[in-house]
């Protein structure tokens, strides 16, 4: 009875609050997710995990010693990955961040490349803009992940400790120049000869990721992976 009452509740709610796809825009039905059936299985999946060797990993290529990367989605500007991005960064959906990192942490653990994973960072915000947005969207996917992968989440050891301007209209190089010193590595010593999945929402020219690459890499025995959410076309 109980439960029945609830699904009542549930569909009164709909009526006024209907339950939206954050990709499409389209109702869905209350037992469906964040996405419809048809976003589910139709969004731009890159299958990235599947390859030592890929469009992530080649854009690290000569820059970065990258165990293995590897993205869930393609982003295409004004596509439905850009609406799912948006929502998680602008509109205080953390849940995206935590159900896709669920999901993408279950296919990770069974790719012969991330199944050794000994550790998760998320790329860090500066206190500053964290404050101002209320949360950390790379924190949240990690969370996904950590939780389907059952491997631990740092959030101490790599920190943001410059605040730096937007990066939108920038090369790579300015990108990059832009947030080289950004990063710093706190605690050096708990990271040593560990595998660690370095984690963002998005890859566009990789200068983040490789900034804070960088510095983990200088640690003894540190290899290093990536896993973002989408990969950009440059």
């Amino acid at each position: 009875m109980k439960a029945m009452l609830t699904q009542i509740g549930k569909n009164f709610l709909n009526l006024f609050y209907p339950h939206l796809c954050i990709a499409c825009q389209d109702e869905i039905s209350s037992n469906e997710d964040i996405l419809c059936l048809t976003c589910s299985l139709k969004l731009p999946k890159t299958n990235f995990h599947l390859y030592k060797e890929n469009p992530f990993t080649d854009r690290f290529w000569g820059r970065l010693s990258l165990e293995n990367g590897a993205a869930l989605y393609h982003f295409v500007k004004g596509g439905k990955t850009q609406h799912l991005i948006h929502n998680l960064k602008y509109k205080g959906r953390k849940d995206i961040g935590s159900k896709l990192g669920k999901w993408y942490g279950r296919q990770l653990k069974k790719s012969a490349y991330f199944n050794d994973i000994q550790l998760i960072i998320p790329v860090p915000l500066h206190p500053r803009k964290e404050r101002k947005r209320g949360y950390n969207q790379s924190y949240h996917f990690a969370k996904g992940l950590s939780e389907s992968m059952n491997i631990r989440i740092d959030t101490t050891t790599l920190v943001r400790k410059e605040f730096t301007i937007s990066q939108t209209e920038k090369s790579r190089i300015e990108r990059f120049e832009n947030v080289i010193k950004a990063f710093e590595v706190r605690y050096p010593d708990q990271l040593k000869n560990k595998h660690i999945l370095l984690v963002d929402d998005v890859i566009t020219t990789g200068a983040t990721l490789e900034a804070c690459g960088i510095k983990l890499l200088k640690i003894e025995g540190v290899q290093l992976s990536m896993a973002t959410i989408a990969i950009a076309n440059t």
